[in-house]
């Protein structure tokens, strides 16, 4: 992808923090482990879903067997792997926001009912929490009728990218991803067709239109949008025809599939009524870009993305959160020597101080005097710790348990917080968890006017998303 700079940081280091602090391994075990035991709503919970589908009145609505296969993806779904590669907005790397995404399709035989998972609105996405629900066209469940979008997006879809949520199918990831061609790619174009995800390659089929694609949009995945393009259509019953592809909120182009499988580009006229390639196969993904850039290891993707683009790979043991070293005393020089910090009953404190010397000195500081450098060192832990930018992006992204564990490791379990700016990020952080469940009950808010608690900067990059708080 493109090395587009954002905040003083390139995209690719952006999507590395993305990687270590969106979905923690804490919650990838603790998913996988209720998954793998049969348990979908528990897996479910784990990686932070609500769950707004009630599969007893899906059986009265549309029948048993309608149930039954929205019940076999449901055990299929491996809700931490979707949320790792849900689409995300800068300048954070967080979900973006407003959006309702179909996952699988079923027909009803008086229509289709689709499962769809739907992000939050900017104002109410504290917690990074995501809703898993049904749609049937009509805006009668109240969780559809609270979203800003409640209808599935043709863009951002992932019915036809089972790859991205299905723990069954995340090895085709590799294929899909672009990172190795299938072992039938020789074959002619249209010899046998297989099933989505075992498309015949057509590598060396593409014609692009000079001048088309900027030059911060060399991340393109080309070579496999004819692939898609063909996956695409094949799903509205063609094998030839044009899709559109958007590149940005202002920037479309339109493929041409011919019948012998060349795909050709030009410019989109924008009329809206092309299919449109949906926004995981237009970008290269960005592991797969992490990985040959060498800026993470196989170790700190997840599981299975490392299996399906690293073949053969062992998964290693994780680093905890907290360093068991980092429990040891501190040295910090005081007095012309050298005194330890460390944990007495659960709260940081000097050790080498007496309990007379340490409320003498608290008392000179309260009147006005300077304070001993071990005393001055512990306020600052608590008011502005080295630690607190991880413990920011742990909370925007939701990880509650991970922001609590790095402050208990540093100042221990029992330590009552002093105002400032750490403090400020937690009581931040519960406010915004109180706005995001009245917008859940439907107490604030609307679909048609949201109320606004924080803003966002505009950005440009395309993979991230181009447009600020209201982004489609």
């Amino acid at each position: 992808m493109a090395t587009h700079f954002t905040d003083g940081d390139t995209r690719l280091s952006l999507w590395r923090r993305v990687r270590e602090f969106a979905v923690p391994p804490a919650m990838i075990e603790t998913a996988t482990a209720r998954r793998t035991a049969g348990d979908w709503a528990g897996a479910a919970a784990a990686a932070g879903f609500d769950i707004d589908l009630d599969l007893r009145a899906l059986a009265r609505a549309w029948g048993r067997d309608v149930k039954e296969q929205v019940r076999a993806d449901l055990r299929r779904l491996a809700p931490d792997l979707l949320r790792w590669h849900l689409p995300r907005v800068a300048p954070g790397g967080l979900l973006r926001p407003g959006l309702t995404m179909p996952l699988a399709r079923y027909d009803t035989g008086d229509g289709a009912v689709c499962l769809v998972v739907r992000t939050p609105p900017a104002w109410a996405d504290a917690g990074q929490r995501i809703s898993l629900a049904l749609w049937d066209g009509t805006l009668t469940e109240p969780a559809a009728r609270g979203h800003p979008h409640p209808r599935p997006s043709r863009r951002f879809r992932f019915d036809l990218h089972r790859h991205l949520w299905d723990a069954g199918a995340a090895g085709e990831l590799r294929i899909r991803a672009g990172a190795e061609r299938p072992a039938y790619a020789d074959r002619p174009a249209y010899a046998d067709r297989p099933a989505y995800g075992e498309r015949p390659a057509r590598g060396g089929s593409f014609v692009s239109a000079d001048g088309l694609l900027a030059r911060e949009e060399a991340s393109c995945a080309t070579e496999r949008w004819a692939d898609e393009a063909l996956i695409v259509l094949d799903a509205e019953g063609r094998d030839s025809g044009i899709v559109a592809v958007r590149l940005s909120g202002r920037r479309r182009l339109a493929l041409r599939l011919a019948a012998d499988g060349t795909l050709s580009v030009g410019r989109d006229d924008g009329t809206g009524a092309l299919p449109v390639l949906p926004d995981a196969a237009t970008w290269t993904l960005p592991d797969l870009e992490l990985l040959r850039a060498g800026l993470v290891d196989a170790d700190r993707l997840h599981p299975l993305v490392a299996a399906a683009l690293v073949p053969g790979h062992e998964a290693a043991t994780r680093v905890p959160l907290t360093d068991p070293a980092g429990q040891q005393p501190g040295l910090v020089e005081c007095r012309g020597a050298r005194h330890r910090i460390g944990m007495v009953d659960g709260v940081l404190s000097p050790l080498d101080h007496s309990p007379d010397e340490l409320r003498r000195e608290e008392l000179l500081v309260a009147l006005g005097g300077p304070p001993l450098p071990c005393l001055r060192v512990i306020d600052e832990a608590h008011r502005r710790p080295d630690c607190l930018t991880g413990v920011r992006e742990r909370l925007d992204h939701g990880d509650i348990a991970g922001a609590l564990a790095v402050v208990e490791g540093l100042l221990g379990p029992e330590a009552v917080l002093r105002d400032g700016p750490l403090k400020d990020e937690l009581e931040s952080a519960a406010q915004r968890r109180i706005t995001y469940g009245l917008y859940r009950a439907g107490l604030a808010g609307s679909r048609t006017g949201p109320v606004r608690t924080r803003r966002r900067r505009s950005v440009r990059d395309p993979r991230l998303g181009p447009r600020p708080a209201t982004w489609r």
